[in-house]
């Protein structure tokens, strides 16, 4: 393991049902919205904010819009992605009355080709979830990535997988902000992490005015 390492933990862009809320209403998978027109702006942005930070492994949540957010990321930085259920959003019975259905690999395959599939997710969420069974599941990931890949990685998820894994590295949990293509950028000296950037948003041209975890 080395001595230095940066994780960087980016939530996904604006989505499509924050736009239009009647999306949801007709959605074939109402729990897996795309991200919207906005939404792959702010993508797009994140990946040039980040393209000179030597990241050598991008992993995404397997919901599109975290998807979607990564591929953005990927291109410019000419990365594969891992997909890593254990990055997955909050399973709460009270967001979604089932456990959510994602997009099939063969439409993910042909859509976004980048997308590493001799990777296998370490942690797969349960559903439903507590909030603490949340919380040390996404935590639980952060470690295990920091364990298995040395190098500088980027984590991209959900709300509350930038405040899980951020707290599954940082002691003391710190308060997050947790907004839309948000960075959060942790540095480890020796075996000690330091919060750098906490929710950074000053890479996209237009942000929210009130941040939702869902």
């Amino acid at each position: 393991m080395s001595s230095s390492q940066t994780v960087w933990i980016a939530r996904h862009g604006n989505r499509l049902d924050f736009v239009n809320p009647d999306w949801f209403n007709t959605a074939k998978r109402r729990y897996d919205p795309p991200l919207s027109d906005d939404g792959m702006i702010q993508a797009q942005q994140l990946g040039q904010r980040l393209k000179a930070e030597n990241i050598s492994h991008i992993f995404a949540s397997p919901f599109l819009r975290t998807i979607q957010t990564a591929n953005e990321i990927a291109e410019i930085l000419d990365l594969s992605i891992k997909l890593e259920a254990g990055l997955a959003e909050w399973h709460n019975a009270d967001w979604m009355s089932e456990h959510p259905q994602t997009h099939p690999p063969d439409y993910l395959e042909e859509k976004y080709p980048r997308i590493d599939w001799n990777y296998c997710s370490r942690i797969v969420p349960q559903y439903p979830e507590t909030e603490t069974t949340m919380i040390e599941r996404t935590g639980a990931i952060a470690q295990q990535l920091i364990a298995e890949f040395s190098d500088n990685i980027l984590l991209v998820g959900h709300g509350a997988s930038v405040l899980g894994a951020t707290w599954g590295l940082v002691p003391g949990n710190p308060s997050i902000n947790a907004a839309l293509c948000c960075l959060v950028k942790l540095v480890r000296d020796s075996n000690n992490w330091q919060l750098e950037l906490n929710g950074d948003t000053s890479h996209l041209t237009v942000t929210e005015s009130q941040i939702r975890l869902v």
